[in-house]
């Protein structure tokens, strides 16, 4: 009995990325997601939550956006055609990632939980219509976002290294600082969803119900956790030049300071200037690009070699290891 191919089996036997090719495929995901993100603010903060005032259509009668829907309509079917783009660019990925040769398991399931986020993500948009934009199923489309944001990003980051044990680069106490940055900025961006989901821009021209406290509560707040973040940021720059830490790694830690201080500048700009649209859909951008910048940061600290028989952990990785 011959044995059947699946599509990306086929395409496997008969391609092989480039190193460049993985890295891009790779990279489209990471900037669809992004993009992605900040569109599907502009929705919100344009007033087109219920531009298509249902799902999957857009109206009961027509999966397009019609011209009695006006702007809204076309904004929010817009933003809608965008998540195929953004399936587009997993599925490169995935494609890609399978066709590399040797197989990489490890990397093709991150590339396929790309997949499956996608997915979820989109039955999760079409139940925030169908809820009238809920704050708390808002909130949730936005931090599942993030979470293929967050895939995308190791997934990217690891088309660079091989499959082999993770080895430190620095000492233990650095690591945990980095791992520390990582657990508050998720809390910042958790945070972020309360002030937007108690604020002013409820993505609809209608009454949508709020989350139940003050928004500028929620802002107080959220500005406390910014500046433990911007702490930490400055905390891990300085100490990564008293290890003398690998240069890409420092690099990874300046930009992260650059972000973070410009994401905060940026948060006090807008609050004091009555939260204007525009500023928003910035600060939506700087925190996709502020976690981007987290992960790299906690991810340079180690390396992966390619598997060989041979890569046996030095007497210094082990002490490494240890420290």
């Amino acid at each position: 009995m011959v044995a059947v191919q699946t599509p990306l089996a086929h395409i496997a036997q008969r391609w092989t990325p480039s190193p460049d090719i993985l890295r891009r495929a790779a990279f489209s995901a990471v900037l669809m997601t992004v993009v992605i993100i900040v569109t599907g603010g502009a929705v919100r903060l344009t007033g087109s939550g219920l531009g298509c005032d249902t799902w999957p259509k857009c109206t009961d009668d027509s999966l397009f956006a019609t011209p009695e829907q006006g702007v809204h309509g076309a904004i929010e079917f817009g933003n809608r055609m965008l998540t195929y783009v953004l399936s587009a660019a997993v599925g490169w990925a995935i494609v890609a990632v399978r066709a590399v040769k040797p197989r990489r398991r490890g990397l093709g399931r991150l590339a396929w939980a790309q997949f499956w986020i996608v997915m979820g993500n989109a039955v999760i948009g079409g139940v925030t219509v169908w809820a009238g934009l809920n704050p708390w199923t808002v909130a949730g489309h936005f931090l599942l976002a993030n979470a293929l944001l967050t895939v995308a990003t190791v997934t990217w980051v690891r088309t660079g290294e091989g499959d082999a044990a993770p080895r430190p680069r620095v000492p233990r106490p650095v690591r945990r600082l980095s791992w520390a940055i990582v657990a508050v900025s998720a809390v910042l961006i958790t945070l972020g969803t309360t002030v937007t989901g108690s604020g002013k821009h409820a993505g609809d021209s209608s009454d949508v119900p709020r989350m139940p406290w003050d928004w500028v509560a929620a802002a107080h707040v959220h500005a406390i956790a910014a500046w433990v973040v911007c702490a930490l940021a400055v905390a891990m720059w300085l100490v990564l030049r008293v290890v003398d830490a690998p240069e890409d790694t420092r690099e990874r830690a300046r930009d992260l300071l650059l972000v973070v201080l410009l994401q905060g500048a940026l948060g006090y700009v807008q609050y004091f200037t009555g939260v204007p649209e525009l500023l928003v859909a910035v600060h939506m951008l700087g925190s996709s690009l502020m976690w981007v910048a987290v992960l790299r940061l906690a991810l340079s600290l180690r390396e992966r070699a390619s598997v060989s028989p041979s890569a046996a952990p030095t007497a210094s990785d082990q002490a490494l290891t240890r420290a």
